[in-house]
């Protein structure tokens, strides 16, 4: 699994939006100097989130942008979803999707399971959980492991 360096912003951007200040509404340049994200990259990952209703825009003066729901209600998973699509593809097909004539069935059943895992710790981890920086205990326990940070040789 690779995470897209739009995702990866995406999710910047969002955290950024989950600590409001001047009314909870935050500049796309705000977001971008705060952040380090090119500003014309972010533009059209603030406007995707949008239309995924992660985020609303407001004009004018004072406006910006801020987050639709509160961030508790939103998890990392929604807001990649948002700018990439599903969180696991197989060539292109969701692994539940795939056609077993295709590939081996233990394989499906692989791609599935890794998404299950995916899934669990991308949609058990909220906007709030990242921004307080108090992850969810599944989560903590995972990366404290120490070959979760081994690279395989």
């Amino acid at each position: 699994m690779r995470i897209s360096a739009r995702a990866d912003y995406a999710v910047r951007a969002a955290v950024a939006l989950a600590h409001p200040r001047d009314g909870g509404v935050l500049s796309a340049e705000a977001i971008a100097e705060a952040e380090g994200i090119p500003a014309s990259f972010l533009e059209g990952i603030l406007s995707a989130l949008r239309r995924g209703g992660i985020v609303e825009s407001r004009r004018g003066a004072g406006g910006g942008y801020r987050l639709a729901r509160d961030a508790a209600d939103i998890s990392v998973a929604d807001v990649i979803r948002a700018v990439d699509g599903p969180l696991v593809y197989v060539r292109d097909v969701r692994p539940s999707e795939m056609d077993e004539r295709d590939q081996a069935p233990p394989l499906v059943h692989l791609w599935v399971a890794l998404r299950a895992n995916v899934r669990r710790i991308l949609e058990g981890t909220s906007l709030a959980d990242v921004a307080s920086g108090i992850l969810p205990a599944h989560v903590r326990e995972l990366a404290a492991s120490d070959e979760a940070w081994a690279n395989p040789s």
